[in-house]
């Protein structure tokens, strides 16, 4: 009675709610179970788990070439999972799930990182990303996965590659620096030109613009000395000068 109690007991299976288990009978395919407390026949039948949830796959990095003939190093993560469905084919029809899908996913890298230039695919990471998604979403329908998404984590490239880029960077942002300043001198000398005319036309705006400086100079708190000298000696003197010179 112990034996058989004990046999029996060797069949319970306890199914995960986010398990299945494939039943195989004599080697042959025979159903699935679903969660719950489950019971199989010991020895003439075996179980294969599959975990419907998703995963999150490391793609190792994969040396590839730009459309501009730069070598670059690039790796990434596939999230994907079992089609509930279809759990019993992704055992029988394919033998490790996880290594056939990053080996896929590299070749899908290489292709398409060669239709990317080097700053483009720095700068256009989710584009890429989508790319090798779409094709290995098509690819895995045979395969009864369904792809989540596919992310550039890390796109490594040469040393000296580097450097140039930084110099490249440092370059433009000088570039831009000098084109700011020009617009602001350009500007400036606009709103000069204007202010000169509006003094010129009015004599007496220029006298109170002198004695507005005079004001801000003598707030300061410094030794310097100021003399002033009214601008109608200065008139008289000019008028002298130029008597003189006429004669």
């Amino acid at each position: 009675m112990i034996v058989i109690v004990f046999f029996l007991l060797t069949g319970i299976r306890v199914v995960k709610q986010y398990e299945r288990k494939i039943v195989f009978t004599l080697g042959k395919y025979s159903g699935i179970l679903n969660p719950w407390l489950r019971f199989i026949v010991p020895i003439f039948q075996k179980t294969n788990t599959v975990d419907i949830r998703e995963k999150a796959v490391d793609v190792p990095s994969q040396e590839a070439m730009t459309r501009d003939n730069i070598s670059c190093s690039i790796n990434a993560v596939i999230y994907y999972r079992v089609k509930e469905e279809q759990v019993d084919r992704s055992i029988i029809n394919v033998k490790n799930l996880d290594y056939a899908m990053t080996q896929f996913a590299q070749t899908t890298m290489r292709n398409i990182v060669w239709k990317f230039e080097l700053d483009e695919l720095l700068a256009k990471r989710d584009e890429a990303s989508a790319e090798i998604k779409k094709i290995v979403d098509e690819k895995s329908e045979s395969r009864w996965i369904d792809v989540m998404s596919v992310e550039i984590k890390d796109i490594n490239i040469p040393d000296d590659l580097k450097r140039t880029i930084g110099k490249q960077a440092e370059a433009e942002r000088e570039k831009r620096a000098k084109i700011i300043t020009s617009e602001w001198e350009v500007l400036s000398a606009k709103n000069l030109q204007q202010a000169a005319e509006m003094l010129a036309t009015t004599p007496w705006a220029l006298h109170l613009r002198t004695l507005q400086s005079i004001n801000d100079i003598s707030s300061d708190q410094s030794n310097t000395t100021i003399r002033m000298i009214p601008i109608e000696v200065m008139n008289a003197i000019q008028g002298i000068n130029k008597k003189l010179w006429e004669k």
